[in-house]
């Protein structure tokens, strides 16, 4: 069963996940830590922008990253060679047809996946048995509700509500992130903690503004533009109004807030 990715495969796309690991490594992966061997599963490695950075922070755990895509698997396996990362096996594979047997893992992570995924509860049930005894589970998912900036602009939050709206089409939740405690509280998960990481940024800060704002937030709205008119959601000039105004939360006078969050949980088998 294969879940739509409403972003793409496109080269754009490729970059935009780069942009947004890079910018976003210290928040969400200043605590990400699994010890010296280690098994360790990502799941939906995508392009290996996450894997980059576990390989990176834990250099002798064993990592194998899963994704459905071959084309995707192909750039993260180039992507860690080129860095001379040895650690990781890649797989490709279906989320809800693994090819592991029960209690393989020590760890899986999951990052930016459960938003994409039709059937979420399955997919739980399916992570939960890979792990052994006290292993753990972390998720880090977005909630593009939490998005809010300045100036404000009725346009400019059409163009975020159509993004909203294409990715529940397609059977996704991008406004996951505030229901991940209930989520895996009540699929069998012990010790659930999450932790929220937002994104501020301002003209003090343009490493955010550049790297987060523009080359990730406003990048994946933008995305999702040919789609958007073609479907109706918004006319072209309306459109391309409302972007030029989100991006002016980017400006001068501009202020752009995102919560991301960040769930630890263990399994007791």
């Amino acid at each position: 069963m294969q879940d739509k990715y409403v972003h793409g495969y496109t080269d754009y796309e490729v970059a935009r996940l780069n942009d947004q690991a890079s910018t976003l490594d210290h928040l969400l992966h200043h605590d990400t830590y699994y010890p010296p061997g280690s098994e360790v599963l990502e799941l939906g490695c995508g392009v290996g922008a996450q894997t980059v950075i576990l390989c990176r922070q834990c250099p002798d755990i064993r990592l194998t990253a899963v994704d459905i895509s071959a084309d995707s698997l192909s750039i993260a396996k180039k992507r860690c060679s080129e860095l001379g990362f040895e650690n990781v096996d890649f797989v490709r594979a279906d989320l809800y047809d693994l090819p592991f047997a029960p209690e393989s893992f020590d760890h899986i992570f999951v990052c930016f996946v459960l938003e994409h995924l039709v059937d979420v509860e399955r997919a739980l049930l399916k992570i939960k048995r890979l792990l052994r005894k006290n292993g753990t589970l972390t998720v880090i998912e977005g909630d593009h509700g939490s998005a809010y900036y300045y100036p404000s602009s009725a346009l400019a939050q059409q163009t975020i509500e159509c993004l909203i709206r294409l990715q529940a089409e397609a059977g996704g939740d991008s406004l996951i992130g505030r229901s991940l405690y209930p989520l895996l509280s009540n699929n069998g998960f012990k010790d659930v903690h999450v932790s929220p990481r937002m994104v501020y940024a301002d003209p003090s800060r343009p490493e955010m503004v550049e790297g987060f704002t523009l080359k990730t937030f406003i990048a994946m709205v933008e995305g999702i533009g040919t789609i958007a008119i073609k479907k109706g959601l918004m006319k072209e000039d309306a459109w391309e109004k409302g972007i030029r105004e989100l991006k002016n939360s980017a400006g001068q006078n501009g202020v752009f807030c995102y919560t991301f969050f960040k769930a630890t949980a263990s399994c007791d088998l």
